[in-house]
């Protein structure tokens, strides 16, 4: 059996505006990371097939960092694993809906509350420092 692909970041960064002008806030996890529900791990938003684990998301002083494991069971998370390991694609991006956040001048929002619901590996973030780091490379079986 193929082994996971150990990955971590910074899925948000606190603020800092997005591309389109959203700024997250300290504290705008805390609902979520309460909940302790699990964080779908998937690739370029796509929920049709899941590509890992996220098996930790805390806030610390620079925002929303995440660790997990990419799985190569499935034929998406062995194409996930091995650009990562590669270096073809290392951005992060979060799906949520927003609970609390005010209006931005000139475009965005500040984000004080927001329902976390997936953490992806993708291509382009939204967030252009919302970036992963490779832990540990999978051991080839």
């Amino acid at each position: 059996m193929p082994q996971p692909l150990l990955i971590e970041g910074h899925a948000s960064l606190f603020g800092l505006a997005d591309l389109a002008g959203d700024v997250v806030h300290r504290g705008a996890f805390a609902r979520t990371l309460r909940a302790k529900t699990s964080i779908p791990m998937l690739f370029q938003h796509d929920p049709a097939e899941p590509v890992g684990v996220w098996t930790g998301l805390r806030e610390d002083r620079r925002g929303l960092f995440v660790t997990g494991e990419i799985l190569a069971e499935g034929p998406r998370g062995r194409t996930v694993a091995g650009l990562v390991a590669r270096g073809a694609v290392n951005g992060l991006s979060i799906g949520f809906r927003t609970r609390r956040s005010a209006a931005r001048k000139p475009r965005g929002r500040d984000l004080f509350d927001i329902d976390l619901w997936e953490v992806s590996i993708v291509t382009f973030p939204m967030l252009p420092q919302a970036r992963l780091r490779l832990v540990r490379p999978a051991v080839a079986a």
